[in-house]
């Protein structure tokens, strides 16, 4: 399940692609790498420091626990690259990849301080996206032809690399951010006095934009045809709602978003209405995280 726009070296990278294919700025995982290493360490790894000897070197392996999508290997070697540099990391796998229970996903050589001291880290940050990965290949294997899409329920600071798991389970970037896709919502519907006026009041300014709005009934559904928008939010809609909206969108032309409250028991039924698309928060928001332990050999 490998991205076609993200590439797992992406770490070295300064940007990202969303949904739409536009490349928009994002967070230098190095950044978020450091400040996690500034957060555990602090003055320095006081247990590691007293009990293992400084120049003694072993070799470790990191071993799944658990069935999954892996992702965050070359996080996770980054951990170990930015303490110590002559630390060796092997992976035996590819971000994307599943794995069973027992597999071996990387091998490391090196001075055991810089390994000991990083193993937590690097641990937290694949286990944590290799979650997300799995979730998501979940739900993609449920989803018939819709796109499973993620939004923006991210742990702060955390984002491009959670979005970069979504990819990795199979899944597609919705917008990045508020600043590169515009996308009305119920509360903007309502400081701007209707659907009419908000979407008069953005294509004031933009003309020629992409409009995505949040709908909650079937009259709302029927305005947003009218005034012609690109694709339209079905916000918690129950199955019958959502089967006669998607029904009439496809008449005009207009692509279809189904979200809210969508789990693993409700995303076949609702693929099944023909919507184009499933935005699930539960991707990044909710993910349990994939057993992976570091042992040393």
């Amino acid at each position: 399940m490998k991205s076609e726009i993200l590439n797992p070296k992406f770490i070295l990278r300064s940007s990202t692609a969303t949904e739409n294919g536009s490349e928009t700025i994002s967070e230098n995982p190095k950044r978020i790498i450091n400040e996690a290493l500034r957060e555990d360490l602090g003055s320095g790894d006081i247990t590691t420091n007293v009990i293992v000897p400084e120049n003694k070197t072993v070799k470790a392996i990191l071993l799944a626990k658990e069935d999954g999508i892996i992702c965050g290997l070359e996080i996770a070697k980054t951990v170990f690259y930015e303490l110590d540099k002559s630390i060796s990391f092997i992976p035996t796998i590819k971000d994307g990849d599943q794995v069973k229970k027992g597999k071996v996903v990387a091998e490391i050589e090196g001075k055991a301080r810089g390994i000991l001291t990083g193993e937590r880290t690097a641990l937290n940050f694949l286990q944590h996206l290799s979650g997300i990965a799995t979730l998501t290949s979940e739900f993609v294997k449920k989803s018939g032809k819709a796109k499973v899409l993620d939004t923006r329920k991210t742990t702060p600071g955390l984002r491009a690399i959670e979005k970069f798991a979504v990819k990795m389970g199979g899944g597609t970037n919705h917008r990045m951010g508020l600043y590169d896709a515009i996308l009305i919502k119920d509360n903007h519907i309502a400081i701007a006095g209707g659907i009419d006026k908000a979407i008069w009041l953005v294509r004031k300014d933009n003309p020629k934009i992409m409009i995505e709005i949040e709908t909650k009934t079937l009259d709302e559904v029927k305005k947003a045809i009218e005034l012609k928008v690109q694709r339209i939010l079905l916000d918690n809609m129950n199955i019958k709602m959502l089967k006669e909206a998607v029904k009439l969108c496809k008449k005009a032309k207009i692509a279809t978003e189904a979200s809210g409250g969508v789990n693993l028991s409700t995303i076949s039924a609702i693929a099944k209405t023909g919507v184009d698309f499933i935005s699930i928060g539960a991707l990044t928001h909710s993910a349990k995280a994939l057993d992976i332990s570091l042992d040393i050999v």
